[in-house]
């Protein structure tokens, strides 16, 4: 059993997709900057492994954010795909968005 709700695994799994995503779309770039095995990374993500508090706190330290923000997903602008953690392709640090 995990020590993180359901909401703050999915937040930790979207970031983990998109880390993979930003390295290149595999993930043993992934898995060696957080010092654990590829499939790991991979078994959680899919949910087949739930998310360890260790595991999110060696993501908040990788990324240089609070474990507080990576949890809420509040690092991450919201326009990332949670399915993929593909940005879009004009993806900037910005909320704002002109039609």
């Amino acid at each position: 059993m995990s020590d993180l709700t359901a909401k703050e695994q999915r937040a930790v799994r979207i970031t983990l997709r998109f880390l993979r995503v930003r390295a290149g779309g595999v993930w043993a770039p992934v898995a060696k900057a957080l010092h654990t095995k590829a499939n790991t990374i991979s078994k959680t993500v899919s949910g087949s492994r739930e998310v360890t508090a260790s595991l999110a706190l060696r993501v908040a330290r990788l990324l240089g954010v609070g474990v507080d923000d990576l949890l809420s997903g509040s690092h991450m602008s919201s326009r990332v795909c949670q399915h993929c953690g593909h940005p879009p392709d004009d993806f900037v640090d910005e909320e704002t968005v002109v039609e």
